[in-house]
């Protein structure tokens, strides 16, 4: 076991982890933020994608050790002083959800696209957004939540 530093959320976070232990084992099950989701644990489906560094990063398949020191951002960290981040406006608008177990993955990762790319095409969106997995099958109704996030009126900082 070794002693590390998460800064979560713009939180400091010291806890003991094993070599082998995930950023989403940490975050699910140390520090209660359960919006980011066990999906296959292979790093395929994406339900469990943060931002690391301001990069969508799949937590079952990095190390919480590996992820000491640097930023990282989860679904519940995206709100600001109580309003919903752009592209969470946008999904809700849009109702980009059926079952609801894919979106924060789909949101932290609308988020990490519209920060590199402000006005994506629709073939830079789906092509970006393809580790993203959505079994009730949402993907047009997704679509147009990240173009209607993409907007420049809409989009906040990212964080």
């Amino acid at each position: 076991m070794a002693s590390v530093t998460l800064l979560v959320n713009r939180k400091k976070h010291q806890v003991e982890v094993s070599s082998e232990e995930t950023l989403l084992s940490v975050l699910r099950d140390r520090l209660d933020l359960t919006g980011t989701k066990y999906g296959c644990g292979e790093g395929q489906c994406g339900a469990c994608t943060v931002l690391l560094d301001g990069k969508a990063t799949r937590s079952c398949r990095t190390s919480a050790a590996e992820a000491a020191g640097k930023p990282i951002t989860t679904i519940e960290g995206l709100e600001t002083d109580g309003r919903l981040h752009p592209v969470q406006e946008a999904f809700l608008e849009a109702e980009a959800f059926q079952c609801g177990y894919c979106t924060p993955g789909m949101i932290v990762s609308a988020v990490a696209l519209l920060a590199s790319h402000a006005n994506p095409t629709d073939e830079e969106i789906v092509g970006e957004m393809t580790g993203n997995v959505c079994r009730c099958g949402t993907y047009p109704r997704i679509l147009q939540a990240v173009k209607k996030a993409a907007r420049p009126a809409r989009r906040g900082p990212a964080k």
